[in-house]
This record gives C-alpha cells, structure tokens and sequence, in this order.
C-alpha cells in the first residue's frame, strides 16, 4: 500500500537528536529549541518565534494572547481543519464563517467584509493545501476596521504570497510540525510574530502562565504547550533541508499535474499569479457528472493499494460545533462541494517515481472509463 505521506529523515536528524541524548538536555530546555526558534522567525520574515506542542496548541494561544472582550468575533474560513474553530471557541470567542474560493479553496476574501460587525476583532486566513491566500484584501480590512491577522500556514511551509513567507503576513503566523507536514517533529508547531509583546505573552502562555523572570510564579491561567528539545532538534535539522524537500515537492507536483490534468472531470487546485504555493498535498476534485463521490474512490484506490485522504469537512458541518447552537441554517455550498468530491494522493517527501507513476496509473484505470461515459 502506497502512503499518502511520511516524513523524510536523515543523517542531520540523526546527528541533532543524538547531541540530546548524549548531553541529557531531552526536555523542554537546551539548545536546539531557541535555534530553532529564531531560524524558523527568520525564514518567515519575522522578529520572533513560539515553539509549541502543536499546530492546534499555535493557534489557540495565538487567540489567547490579544485578549479580546469575551463574545468577540473571528472571522474564518468554513473549509478548514476543526483547530481553527477550536481555538476561537476555547479562547470564549465566537467563530464567524466564510465560504472556499472555488478555483484556489482558501477562503473567499470577497465574502469577509459582509461578516464584519462591531464585535469582530481579527481575520483567521488558511493557507489551505500549500496555497496562499489573497492577503493584501485582508490587510486592508484589517487597516480599516481595526482588525488582528491570525494566519493559519500550517500547510504552507515555504510557500510565498507575492515574494513574502507565509506565516510572516500577518500579526501572528501559526505552524504545525506534525508527521505529514513539510517541516517535521512528529508532533510540534509554532507562533511567529513581529511583534515583542505578543511573543513575551505567547511564552507565558505556553509554559502554564509562567512568570519570565521568576520561577513557579504564574501570572495568569496558561497551558503546558511546550515543545521539547529533541522535537527542536528534529525541526532545525529538516530546516536546514528544506531547499531540497521544496523541490521535491515541486516535482511532485508538476509530475502529477502532467499525467492527471488531461483528465476529464477532474479539477485540480488553481495557482494564482501572485503566489508560490507547495504541494503540500496533491488534491484532486471529481466532477459531480463523473457519478461518484471522493469516498468511493478513496475505496476503489484502496483496493489497488493507493491510500488516500479526504479533504475537510466545512466547520458548519461539524455535529461537536452544531451541537452547541452553531451554524444553524448555514449553507457554503463551495465547502460542502470539496467536502464531498475532494480528495488527495500520496504526497510524502518520501515518494518514488515509480510509486508516483502506480498511483497515477490507478486513478486513470478508475476514472477513464466514467470520464467516457458521463463527459
């Protein structure tokens, strides 16, 4: 069975995460955490960086940090991974939904100005699947209504937004280094900021309130989000790879889009002049006309050894938030769409040629034949 995607290590990983355990340093001090810190900072364009447990734990002390009046809203998108929702609802904030771009499937920046309202305190973009989304719209909304930028670039590694980082556009930038990402320390994530103040908070807030200058004093109610030294150690030595994983990713990308574009009912993800996306994950959308769904190919691809992932369900279908009275009579009808007919192939740093040539040839052996007779 091919993956959809495993993380790529080597001697360098090998190396770093051995100086951990010769020197004793496995926990959450020693060298390899500030390092990597103020690598990934730097490679983002920006003054400070946060390591985290998590993408999930980036995000939420992110919305934590600003302190908004209790009830206020972040507007995000629908179609997104549920950390997003979670972390405005944790931080006792309500999150405000938005539609997919159809083309490119981050949000609609064309929507947000209609959910402003005189609650609205900050704008959450996805980077969704490795694309940048249409920021400078966003900036300009924030300027004008006095709103924080809260970027979600936990798929969009490297990717570039008219020459700038993705993660360094905003007021906070939130990473995830989970197994499946271009950058990872199996578990793992990271704020970065320009911005002193929120970094001083975020470290607090990390590190169960803590006070920085005196040990067991806790100035607020915090979490254990941090990352360990050995986690810093795996993420500074895949940074200082990453030139060689984009490429592959490049290539991955381009190699799939040659042998898959040519088929009929399917859409592939849009790429914008303005942006420098990576393949985080090669997506595929099925036409409706094709007559089956994305899980029916997830099972058809099973069966010839192709694993497969489906694409996020939006969040105003998510039954843990309807249950709370959210979303109540709300359609995204692009969301539901990519929810339905939205899957992706095997993506992983560590993908053969010839596994990619596999998987393609399953998927054209699936839907040429309904491509024939529903096209």
């Amino acid at each position: 069975m091919i993956p959809v995607n495993a993380p790529r290590l080597g001697a360098r990983e090998l190396e770093y995460v051995t100086e951990c355990l010769q020197t004793g340093w496995i926990s959450s001090q020693g060298r390899f955490i500030e390092a990597f810190e103020k690598a990934w900072a730097t490679y983002c364009g920006v003054a400070h960086g946060v390591a985290v447990s998590n993408g999930t734990a980036a995000l939420e002390i992110a919305v934590k940090c600003l302190q908004f009046p209790p009830g206020s809203e972040i507007i995000l998108p629908t179609f997104t991974f549920i950390s997003c929702a979670l972390a405005v609802l944790y931080a006792g904030h309500v999150p405000v939904l938005v539609d997919a771009n159809p083309r490119t499937w981050g949000i609609d920046v064309t929507q947000i100005e209609a959910k402003i309202t005189s609650r609205t305190r900050a704008i959450m973009p996805v980077h969704i699947y490795g694309h940048p989304v249409d920021v400078d719209p966003i900036r300009e909304l924030a300027r004008q209504y006095e709103l924080v930028i809260i970027e979600d670039a936990a798929e969009a590694h490297g990717a570039l937004y008219k020459g700038q980082r993705c993660g360094g556009l905003g007021d906070l930038g939130c990473f995830s280094f989970f197994a499946n990402k271009l950058i990872s320390t199996g578990e793992g994530g990271m704020v970065v900021t320009p911005k002193a103040e929120y970094a001083e908070r975020l470290r607090a807030l990390r590190n169960l309130g803590s006070h920085p200058e005196r040990r067991f004093l806790h100035t607020e109610l915090g979490h254990n989000f941090r990352l360990t030294n050995l986690q810093a150690a795996l993420g500074l030595a895949q940074l200082e790879g990453i030139e060689s994983a984009l490429a592959h990713k490049r290539w991955l990308g381009a190699a799939y889009a040659k042998r898959l574009s040519v088929l009929p009912g399917l859409q592939l993800l849009g790429e914008e002049a303005w942006a420098t996306p990576v393949c985080w994950m090669f997506c595929l959308v099925l036409d409706d006309k094709l007559g089956l769904d994305a899980t029916e190919l997830a099972r058809r691809l099973a069966a010839r050894g192709v694993m497969t992932r489906p694409f996020f369900l939006g969040m105003h279908q998510q039954p843990a938030l309807r249950a709370r009275g959210l979303f109540q009579g709300e359609r995204y009808p692009v969301a539901e769409r990519l929810a339905r007919q939205g899957l992706y192939l095997p993506s992983g740093l560590t993908l053969t040629a010839s596994q990619q040539e596999q998987v393609c040839d399953a998927v054209e052996a699936e839907l040429q034949p309904l491509a024939t007779r529903y096209l």
